[in-house]
C-alpha cells in the first residue's frame, strides 16, 4: 500500500490508501509515438527541497512540484514530524509550515519506502541539534550506503551512533545541543546525497564549510538556488567545490522545481525507439549533453530546437551500435541506462554497456530477454546484441527506472506486453501512461 493524498483548494486533505501492487500496464505495441509532451518537476529535486524547508521556522513554497508517490511519501515523512503541508495538485505546488514541527525523529514506516528521506537528517541536526531516521529504504539496485553521509556529519561536529535500525545523530555537549562548526569535507565518491545532506547541515554551522570531490548534478545547483533564497550563503554548486558559509537563521521562500532531466531522457529514449516527430518540452538540453550525444552516436534525429526544448524525428539510416559507460555527472547517468539499454537491443550490432554506479543495476535484463532481447552480463558489462523486432511478454518493473525500460520495450514490441509492480514507475514518473497515450501509445493500467 502507498499513501495518495486528496485535497480540497489546497487546505485540507484525506490519506486515501490504494492497493497499488496489483496494478499494471497493459501495452499493445507497434503504435508510432508523435506529439507533444511537457515535462514534470524533478523529482531528484522537489523531495530534497521539501527536506531544505525544515531549516526554516516559516512558510516555504515549492511550485512545479511533480505528482508522484515520492512526494506523497515525504508529505507524509513531514507530517509525522509534525510539520504543516498543504498540496495544489492542480498548480502542482507544496505550502509547508515548519514551525509547527515537534519532533525530530522519522520512523521507519515513512522512511523505508524511499531512500530520499534521510535528507531530513542534515535540516535537523543544523537547526534543532539532534535527529533520529530510520535506515532509508528504495529501490532494490545495489548497496547505496549513508557511510558519506555520516562521516561527514562527524567532521561538522556531530556524534552518531545506529541502533534498532535507527540513526541517532546530536551536537550534544556538556552545555547542551550545540552548533555545528563549518569544516573541510572531503567525499571518497561524490554522492549526489550526502553532497546534499552536508550542504544543508552546514547552510546553519558556525563558520565556513568546503566540501570537494562534491557532487555536480543539476539538482545540487537546484538545491543551492533554494537554500540561497532562505538567506543561505552557498557558492559552487555545479563543480566538484561547493563552499558554504553558514548563517545564524534561514526564512522561508519561495521556489520552482527545476524540471526533470530524467523524465525528459526516458521520454527522449521512447521517441527514439518509435517515434517519429516527438517534441519533448521543458527538457534542459544542458543537462542531458551525455545522453543527447550518446543518441546522436547512435543515430538517432534528435535536435534542439532551444534550450528547453527537443524535437526526435525517425532517421533514414539505421542506427549504429556503440558503447555506454555510467558515471557520476556530468558522465553518462546511470538512471538512463535501462532506458537508452532497450534501444540498443534493437541496434543491428554488438553494444556493451557498462555500469559503474550500482552493481544490480541489471535486474531488468532478464525481463527484456524474455521478451526477446539478446542480453548476456558479463560482470558490470551488458553485452547487448541487437535483434530484429521484440515480443510482448509478462514482465516485472524491478525498480523505477527499469519500470521505464520495461514499459519503453513494451510499446516497441510485437503484441501485448503487461507490466506488474508498477508502484515503482509511479513512485518517479507524474502520469506516465497518460503521457504515453497522449504521444499515442495505446497503454492502460489494469488493477
Amino acid at each position: 500500500m502507498v499513501l495518495n493524498l486528496t485535497y480540497v483548494n489546497g487546505k485540507k486533505y484525506r490519506v486515501v490508501y490504494r492497493l497499488i501492487l496489483v496494478e499494471r500496464f497493459i501495452i499493445k505495441g507497434g503504435r508510432t509515438l508523435s506529439g507533444r509532451v511537457s515535462i514534470s518537476g524533478a523529482k531528484n529535486s522537489a523531495l530534497k527541497l521539501m527536506a531544505a524547508s525544515l531549516l526554516s521556522g516559516s512558510e516555504t513554497t515549492i511550485r512545479n512540484v511533480p505528482m508522484i508517490e515520492d512526494v506523497y511519501t515525504m508529505v507524509e515523512v513531514l507530517k509525522t514530524m509534525g510539520v504543516k503541508v498543504s498540496i495544489d495538485t492542480t498548480g502542482k505546488t507544496l505550502k509547508i509550515h515548519p514551525g509547527s514541527i515537534k519532533s525530530q525523529e522519522a520512523p521507519y514506516e515513512m522512511v523505508r519506502k524511499m531512500r530520499a528521506s534521510v535528507l531530513v537528517t542534515g535540516p535537523l541536526l543544523a537547526r534543532f541539534g539532534r535527529a533520529r531516521v530510520a535506515i532509508p529504504g528504495g529501490c532494490n539496485i545495489g548497496s547505496r550506503g549513508i557511510d558519506l553521509h555520516l562521516k561527514g556529519f562527524e567532521v561538522l561536529g556531530a556524534k552518531y551512533g545506529i541502533e534498532h535500525g535507527y540513526i541517532n545523530c546530536s551536537t550534544e555537549n556538556k552545555m547542551g545541543h550545540g552548533r555545528l562548526k563549518g569544516a573541510d569535507i572531503n567525499l571518497d565518491f561524490p554522492s549526489r546525497g550526502a553532497t546534499e545532506n552536508l550542504m544543508m547541515a552546514a547552510a546553519l554551522a558556525h563558520g565556513r564549510t568546503t566540501i570537494t570531490n562534491a557532487a555536480r548534478e543539476p539538482e545540487i545547483a537546484d538545491l543551492a538556488g533554494f537554500l540561497n533564497r532562505m538567506g543561505a550563503c552557498i557558492s559552487g554548486a555545479g563543480t566538484d567545490t561547493i563552499t558554504i558559509e553558514g548563517v545564524e537563521t534561514l526564512h522561508g521562500a519561495e521556489y520552482e522545481v527545476m524540471p526533470d532531466s530524467i523524465e525528459a531522457g526516458t521520454f527522449i529514449a521512447a521517441a527514439s525507439i518509435c517515434g517519429n516527430g516527438v517534441i519533448i518540452e521543458n527538457a534542459v538540453r544542458h543537462n542531458l549533453e551525455v545522453f543527447y550525444l550518446k543518441l546522436k552516436e547512435i543515430g538517432v534525429n534528435i535536435d534542439a530546437a532551444n534550450e528547453n526544448t527537443i524535437r526526435v524525428d525517425r532517421p533514414e539510416a539505421d542506427y549504429r551500435p556503440i558503447n555506454v559507460s555510467t558515471l557520476p555527472y556530468p558522465g553518462f547517468p546511470t538512471d538512463l541506462q535501462p532506458v537508452i539499454t532497450v534501444l540498443l537491443t534493437l541496434v543491428q550490432g554488438v553494444s556493451i554497456v557498462t555500469e559503474n554506479v550500482f552493481e544490480n543495476r541489471f535486474m531488468y535484463v532478464d525481463e527484456l530477454n524474455r521478451m526477446g532481447a539478446n542480453i548476456k552480463i558479463e560482470g558490470h558489462h551488458a553485452v547487448v546484441k541487437g535483434v530484429r523486432k521484440l515480443s510482448g511478454a509478462p514482465v516485472r518493473a524491478f525498480d523505477l527506472r527499469a519500470g521505464a525500460a520495461v514499459v519503453l520495450a513494451g510499446l516497441a514490441a510485437e503484441g501485448t506486453t503487461e507490466v506488474s509492480d508498477i508502484y515503482h514507475i509511479q513512485r518517479g514518473y507524474e502520469n506516465f501512461d497518460l503521457k504515453l497515450k497522449g504521444l499515442g501509445a495505446d497503454i492502460s493500467m489494469t488493477g
